[in-house]
């Protein structure tokens, strides 16, 4: 049980910061609300009862959620190797090149096709 003790302590303490914030903003911030305030934001666009083009999103809202999504996907692999990397060797080394390649050839791709404009 000492071995969790740390693990215990720190939930604790995370648990204790969360709730805590949570309360101080309830009873510090201010709640003066306007119509501004309670309309729902859109990315600096006026909000429309129908979105433009009859109810359906740009299919780029989805590309570039992909897009992030694969690049994340790439973090996500690069800190395991970046830790274990003395292990690995030479290997490990030649492994990540042709991932990271891979990677790089699908973004050249993306930036050549002029996915990464925001228009």
């Amino acid at each position: 049980m000492n071995a969790y003790a740390p693990i215990l302590v720190l939930g604790g303490l995370a648990a204790v910061f969360a709730i805590g914030s949570v309360v101080a903003a309830a009873l510090i911030g201010p709640s003066r609300y306007n119509r501004a305030k309670v309309e729902a934001y859109e990315c600096g666009i006026e909000p429309t009862p129908q979105a433009v083009g009859g109810g359906r999103f740009p299919i780029k809202y989805y590309l570039t959620a992909m897009l992030f999504i694969i690049f994340d996907i790439e973090i996500i692999f690069l800190y395991p190797w970046a830790v274990s990397f003395d292990a690995m060797g030479l290997f490990g080394l030649v492994e990540m090149l042709l991932f990271a390649l891979t990677v790089a050839v699908a973004y050249a791709y993306v930036w050549r096709r002029g996915g990464l404009e925001w228009d």
